[in-house]
């Protein structure tokens, strides 16, 4: 019997890469927010899937860009560091955009952020382009940097995942398994129940308003026959913005919280009865306990 192998794989990008979509595609299941706007992921969140004898921690990174504000430094500093921490680090740059601004400046900060460790390109949404320009996009990019591997896929359909996990697992270092052979995150339940809650409020909301609110599930009870009450309370930063959230009569938070509801009984297996509030909270984006529940290090945002 060959030994064991266990060790972290870092997902980097801008954001919209695709590094959730190709984190849940590659861990079988939803543990990662997935919306067409950017910035959607704020911390470090952990997808784990074994592959034959290797265990691959996949650490799904906020998207790397140029920051504004406190949130927006620590979610930066969270990405690069998860780069630093890991066994290899996969760059996803999107077939149809090629190399932007932002490709390029993570491309220049590789080199001193990743010493020693191997750097894959995975061009995603292969789909959305013809060969000959996936090619000369793939050409200049190895030109750019001394990448271990380039790999085509398309996180979305699947295209090339198994190809990229397979060689990812051959590339973990040997050692015992770091989680349980059925866990498939690191997040608590709560943290991902909370995720799910903000995914459905950022799809449903539009420009500026969803980067300013939070959501944190405040209860967590598990009943006798067999199912979940959770209550959970979405922080906005003005009073105007508790009634955009909560809709007329009503109506956006409930479809908020239907939404959440089937995503959560589908990851969990039970009945989920899910409870939603609004407070208003003016200075969340800078309160130290509310970076601590999203994983994020509060004085990464002082840089």
């Amino acid at each position: 019997m060959s030994a064991r192998k266990a060790g972290f794989v870092a997902l980097i990008g801008e954001p919209n890469a695709g590094k959730s979509t190709l984190l849940n595609s590659m861990v079988g299941a939803k543990v990662s927010i997935v919306t067409h706007k950017v910035q959607t992921t704020r911390a470090r969140i952990r997808g784990v899937t074994v592959q034959g004898d290797a265990q691959i921690v996949f650490v799904d990174t906020p998207g790397l860009f140029r920051p504004r504000r406190r949130l927006d430094r620590a979610m930066v500093a969270a990405a690069w560091s998860g780069a630093a921490d890991a066994d290899v680090v996969v760059l996803l740059v999107e077939a149809h955009r090629g190399i932007t601004e932002g490709a390029e400046a993570i491309i220049e900060g590789l080199a001193e952020r990743t010493k020693g460790r191997k750097v894959v390109l995975a061009i995603n949404k292969i789909d959305k382009v013809e060969a000959p320009a996936l090619l000369a996009l793939t050409k200049d990019l190895n030109d750019r940097f001394d990448f271990s591997e380039t790999f085509m896929i398309s996180a979305e359909k699947g295209h090339g995942v198994d190809d990229l996990r397979q060689w990812l697992a051959s590339e973990m270092p040997e050692g015992e398994w770091l989680y349980p052979e059925d866990q498939i995150s690191d997040w608590p339940m709560r943290m991902i129940a909370a995720e799910m809650t903000r995914e459905k409020l950022t799809l449903r909301l539009h420009q500026e308003l969803p980067y300013q609110l939070t959501v944190e599930t405040e209860s967590w009870v598990e009943g006798k026959d067999g199912s979940v009450r959770i209550d959970q309370m979405i922080y906005v930063i003005r009073d105007g913005h508790k009634g955009i959230v909560l809709g007329h009569k009503g109506e956006a938070i409930k479809a908020v919280g239907i939404a959440a509801r089937r995503d959560m009984e589908e990851f969990l297996g039970c009945k989920v009865n899910l409870f939603l509030k609004v407070k208003t909270r003016p200075n969340w984006l800078d309160e130290k306990e509310r970076y601590s529940e999203m994983g994020l290090d509060f004085s990464d945002g002082n840089t």
